[in-house]
């Protein structure tokens, strides 16, 4: 059984790119205000935290003294307005409020805000780094109907980009294949994952990664699910394979360790935030 991704927008939440104007647009509104991969949080007395909101750009800033550099509208959710916003790197972050990086926001907020601040994440560094026209370096503007910006000079558009990548697991009966990188906090064991190349198919990347971090061919490759990944702007599709042939043998760049382990007798394995524990968990209940 797969357990639930933390990052799925809630079927309350609409998607949009402006306001609808048949809409009651005089509820009060999410603000996502993000500085790279955090998000200003507001805290109460009792120390909940939650994100702020305001019924316009204006009442925000009377509010909570927070003037945006850019927003973003996002959408809907169960009718509020949700409103992407870039906080000045300078800004000074008024009492009562904090910056905390997405990570540590995860059971923290209701899980739709939190799927919520990880698109509008994404979202407001593509705005902030697509001011201009990779091609002519023109002003970008903004589109109405769609997440997209064009050149007014040359007409060039640019999309939000993500990063492909896939993230596998790998077993042999009742064992699985983990490994750890060096950039791993100490004695935590993982599965295999990589960015897709050009030209590549999902599951030629899966087998190929393989190949190049532990030496070893697989068969059986499975769809398993996906999880975008905004750290900052991947997106993680998850597989099952079974091993075919081969000895371990780790990429010594990419690869610390890596062993066959027992599924009741797994290593330090990552959090419930990534599809990498999902995939793990799935394969200890199976």
């Amino acid at each position: 059984m797969q357990r639930p991704n933390p990052f799925a927008i809630s079927d309350q939440f609409e998607p949009a790119t402006q306001p609808d104007t048949s809409r009651d647009n005089t509820l009060s509104q999410w603000w996502f205000i993000c500085q790279g991969s955090s998000l200003l949080i507001l805290s109460n007395s009792a120390g909940n935290s939650s994100i702020p909101q305001a019924k316009s750009a204006e009442a925000l800033g009377e509010a909570l003294g927070i003037e945006p550099v850019r927003t973003q509208f996002l959408g809907y959710l169960a009718g509020h307005p949700c409103i992407g916003a870039e906080l000045a790197k300078t800004a000074e972050i008024p009492k009562g409020l904090s910056l905390q990086n997405l990570r540590t926001l995860h059971g923290v907020l209701p899980d739709d805000l939190f799927a919520i601040a990880a698109r509008a994440i994404q979202i407001i560094e593509w705005d902030r780094t697509h001011q201009y026209c990779g091609h002519c370096a023109t002003p970008m503007t903004q589109l109405p109907t769609e997440r997209a910006k064009r050149c007014p000079s040359c007409q060039h558009r640019q999309y939000p980009q993500l990063s492909p990548a896939v993230i596998m697991l790998i077993y042999r009966g009742d064992d699985v294949l983990l490994a750890r990188a060096p950039r791993f906090r100490p004695g935590m064991y993982s599965v295999l994952a990589g960015f897709v190349e050009p030209g590549e198919s999902l599951e030629e990347t899966v087998a190929r990664e393989v190949k190049e971090e532990v030496g070893i061919e697989i068969k059986n490759i499975q769809y398993f699910g996906s999880q975008p990944w905004p750290f900052p702007k991947s997106l993680m599709v998850g597989f099952t394979a079974e091993y075919a042939s081969g000895i371990i043998t780790p990429e010594p760049l990419e690869i610390e360790a890596a062993a066959w382990f027992q599924r009741h007798k797994l290593p330090p394995v990552p959090g419930k935030l990534s599809i990498a524990r999902r995939l793990i968990d799935w394969f200890v209940e199976k």
